[in-house]
């Protein structure tokens, strides 16, 4: 390899830092999401949906048929084999290495918290609080893991691929319908094994699942959304107003010109995107310098640019 190839390959201390930031999220996403299946869905029979409520239905069938536990965690890894095979074509090295690790990474934590936390199974009796909580730390560590580019494998990757194709839809929303399918199969399969309270676990199942759907969303899009505002003031105002959102919000500014309809009056538009926790400081600002300012307020879901999501980022 020539200087000018080294030199290009060269692994900066920039390159290790964000590895060793996007695994340490990933194991953290992991830890939660481990911790929520094995303490509260697993424990309670939830089927959580995905590959991992695939796993815990066919781990319920061999305990009720066999009485022998397989263990949900070295299911999950079996099932994962072929659909490995299937993201590595899709995805590419870097993900598929990032998606093993969080995959056997979980699945080991969850064989860890069944040996561990064995003698205090289920960690609650009530069946609510298992489908709120478990739902809740499933949607959060997924999301965490999802927010890294990476995923626990199964139908986390066909959901990729998915959203890959139906770019309209929110990820979120494809696990969701996805899920269902698999809830309903957990339904039949209780009820054919003589499960009492088949359908009130169903229920707490969707409950769960819905809660999860909410959370995941919450964790993998939250952090690109802002407020966009529309702040219409006069030529002389303008300055001032933008000058102090420069300075104190860090954020950028665009002026458009305009012309009151009524008045006729000629008027500046500020357009800004501002993230959520700005926002209060930017109608500090406004009123300081402009009270009767006249501003429009409206929620951007995606924002590409700078400060925001690149352009040619991975899809989330």
């Amino acid at each position: 390899m020539n200087e000018k190839n080294f030199s290009e390959h060269k692994i900066t201390k920039k390159d290790v830092c964000d590895f060793i930031v996007r695994y340490a999220i990933i194991t953290l996403g992991c830890v939660i999401y481990s911790l929520g299946v094995s303490l509260f869905l697993d424990a309670n029979n939830f089927a959580s949906g995905g590959i991992t409520g695939v796993a815990i239905i066919i781990n319920y069938i061999i305990k009720a048929a066999s009485g022998f536990d397989f263990s949900t965690g070295i299911l999950i890894i079996i099932i994962n084999v072929p659909i490995f095979i299937l993201g590595a074509v899709y995805f590419g090295k870097k993900f598929i290495i990032s998606t093993a690790y969080a995959t056997v990474m979980s699945s080991a934590l969850m064989y860890l918290w069944e040996f561990v936390f064995e003698n205090y199974l289920p960690i609650t009796e009530s069946m609510l609080l298992a489908a709120l909580v478990g739902g809740a730390m499933f949607g959060i560590g997924l999301g965490f893991i999802f927010r890294m580019g990476s995923s626990t494998g199964g139908t986390d990757i066909i959901v990729k691929i998915c959203r890959k194709k139906f770019r309209y839809l929110r990820m979120g929303f494809i696990s969701l319908i996805i899920d269902m399918g698999i809830v309903l199969t957990s339904a039949v399969v209780y009820w054919a094994f003589g499960m009492e309270n088949f359908f009130e676990n169903t229920c707490y199942t969707a409950i769960s699942i819905v809660v999860f759907t909410t959370l995941f969303d919450l964790v993998l899009y939250g952090g690109n959304t802002a407020k966009l505002a529309y702040i219409i003031t006069t030529h002389d105002k303008a300055p001032e107003i933008t000058s102090k959102i420069l300075a104190e919000l860090d954020i950028g500014a665009t002026f458009i010109d305009g012309e009151g309809a009524y008045t006729g009056n000629e008027k500046r538009i500020i357009l800004c995107a501002v993230k959520n926790y700005l926002f209060p400081k930017l109608k500090d600002i406004v009123k300081a310098h402009d009270p009767n300012a006249f501003v429009i307020v409206t929620s951007a879901k995606e924002i590409y640019g700078e400060g925001y999501l690149g352009h040619f980022d991975d899809e989330l």
